[in-house]
């Protein structure tokens, strides 16, 4: 279902990153399967998430890019501050699936 028409100034206020993955940890107090997952955007420091991304094995998201909003505030999720939120998409088989650029970019560019 389509959202709401916005205005270029709404999508201005999203500050979407790239990122590297550092740690994918297991998350079992999530109520949907996910992982607790710390992210690098280079000078912008280091920020965790929770992310419903289990149909990747933990071992290989650790050092792929990720695109990720950063400017939302802090959500407490079962017990677990998620700073930032990793961006994906459904596939037809209902996983969810990581938005990651397709060329080496530099982590915490800023995606527009």
């Amino acid at each position: 279902m389509e959202k709401t028409q916005i205005v270029y100034d709404d999508f201005a206020k999203v500050d979407i990153r790239i990122g590297r993955v550092l740690a994918v940890l297991p998350f079992e107090r999530a109520r949907h399967p996910a992982y607790k997952v710390e992210v690098d955007f280079g000078p912008l420091g280091r920020k965790w998430s929770s992310a419903q991304i289990t149909s990747y094995k933990a071992e290989d998201l650790v050092g792929s890019l990720v695109a990720c909003v950063i400017n939302m505030p802090p959500r407490n999720i079962a017990g677990f501050n998620s700073e930032i939120l990793i961006l994906g998409a459904r596939n037809t088989a209902g996983e969810v699936k990581l938005l990651t650029p397709t060329h080496e970019i530099e982590i915490g560019e800023a995606v527009f």
